[in-house]
């Protein structure tokens, strides 16, 4: 029998160690920004009971959720009707009873009901997980990947918006982002177009369909809208409102005439003004803020602010995005709670930053120092050394006795090891030791003292 060729499922991914330094140098960035603000960090499991998931993410979201298929002879209860069937839908409740989670957001409120009598509101938290989606694998888009969310619920305070916005310019600037978009807008505008067009209950749809619009173009959005029963009429009200242009201030003004009717398109006009009042004192860094009114994100629970960002420096799909909850816990029992989050999508920041060749040098590498030894006595001798070293947290290694030095700085080259110190029957009686640097070439002798000054204050 043929051995199996060994393989990972379609959208997921082994990361290396040298993949592993700089994606916990993504991760490490953001979680200093959000600690900065005030956020503090939680875990919840890789499953969730289905039921706890199902229903929160609109129809084209739940189609993605990976279910889990219940222990033991799951088909056993299944009634046989249903069987005959050949519909997977109609037993998906009997075999199945839990999934891997689609998000982070709708666990944190399923967390924040569990334990709302130990939290102290408003409640910041933060969260760096993978999740699952059972999504078509492609450029920048994964089956499983890790989101960095932050959320704050119990705080109906727009100067929580505002915040994000600053926490994803620091973010992406930190890691090296120089050209990107905040896109924000309003789920309250949007009601108020279709409460303006008399469709105010397509409103799902309208959604679905014109968040898809710089992804396949104006003429395919309005040939959804007509399959979802919007009238030609209704189209030509809609073309000047999504396709508004200038300047965010001229937006807006445009928007208050378009809704003049709609107290509900008003008031997200009243809030996404708020939020440029806020940000008006503070100095962004690379980020531009964008009034997007096709801004969208088909995700059901959003109630008022939306956002997402996308690089302008690379051809990548969103690299972050959320928005403002009005009532997330209520679905499990907490009613009158809002709450607003983001997130950033580490995988594809590490596509952008990988393109754009911006990760630090230092992010190559773990080890700083490779001891090098001739034979035993140098590896007894280095010892010592080996733990001056670490204590001085310097990260060190000591290759085992027995190889030639060649090979050992072979070693040193392929892991980008910068530094080699050479430890031979010279070096251990003058104490001099041989120090390398791995770039340079330069070779030096120096005490042991001198390696340490050298590696912690560059002396």
């Amino acid at each position: 029998m043929a051995a199996i060729k060994p393989s990972v499922p379609k959208g997921t991914r082994d990361f290396s160690p040298a993949e592993m330094v700089k994606r916990n140098f993504i991760f490490d960035t953001i979680k200093g920004v959000f600690r900065k603000y005030g956020y503090q960090q939680i875990e919840t499991p890789s499953m969730e009971n289905l039921s706890t998931l199902m229903g929160k993410y609109g129809d084209e979201g739940d189609k993605l959720i990976f279910k889990i298929l219940n222990s033991g002879d799951y088909l056993s209860k299944v009634e046989p009707q249903k069987l005959t069937t050949h519909n997977s839908q109609l037993i998906t409740q009997d075999i199945s009873e839990k999934a891997l989670r689609y998000d982070l957001t709708v666990p944190f409120a399923r967390y924040v009901v569990q334990h709302q009598n130990e939290i102290t509101f408003p409640f910041k938290r933060f969260q760096v997980q993978p999740v699952w989606r059972a999504d078509r694998p492609q450029k920048g888009r994964y089956r499983e990947f890790f989101q960095c969310d932050a959320d704050v619920v119990g705080s109906d305070s727009l100067l929580n918006e505002a915040e994000f916005i600053l926490i994803y310019d620091e973010a992406l600037s930190s890691l090296g982002l120089k050209d990107f978009s905040i896109k924000i807008n309003n789920r309250k505008i949007l009601s108020g177009i279709a409460e303006v067009i008399g469709k105010i209950d397509n409103i799902i749809d309208l959604t679905v369909a014109i968040d898809k619009l710089d992804k396949i173009g104006l003429d395919d959005v309005i040939k959804e809208l007509l399959e979802k029963g919007f009238t030609t009429d209704d189209i030509e009200k809609l073309k000047p409102v999504i396709l508004l242009e200038g300047t965010n201030s001229t937006k807006l003004q445009s928007l208050r005439v378009a809704l003049a009717d709609s107290v509900i398109g008003l008031t997200g006009c009243d809030e996404i003004e708020e939020v440029f009042n806020y940000i008006d004192n503070f100095k962004l860094q690379n980020g531009t803020i964008e009034l997007d009114i096709t801004l969208a994100r088909g995700l059901n629970y959003y109630t008022g602010a939306i956002f997402e960002v996308k690089t302008n420096e690379v051809a990548m799909g969103s690299i972050g995005g959320g928005g403002r909850y009005d009532d997330l816990t209520g679905m499990f029992g907490l009613k009158g709670l809002t709450g607003v989050g983001i997130s950033f999508g580490a995988d594809r920041i590490y596509d952008v930053m990988e393109e754009l060749n911006i990760f630090p040098a230092d992010a190559n590498q773990s080890t700083q120092v490779l001891i090098c030894c001739f034979d035993k006595d140098g590896e007894l001798y280095a010892l010592p050394l080996l733990q001056q070293l670490r204590d001085n947290n310097i990260n060190t290694e000591l290759y085992p006795a027995g190889a030639k030095i060649k090979k050992q700085l072979d070693y040193a080259n392929n892991k980008n090891i910068p530094y080699t110190v050479v430890i031979g029957s010279d070096e251990m009686q003058s104490s001099m030791l041989t120090f390398k640097d791995m770039t340079s070439g330069v070779q030096e002798k120096l005490t042991a003292k001198q390696i340490i000054g050298r590696l912690t204050t560059g002396l």
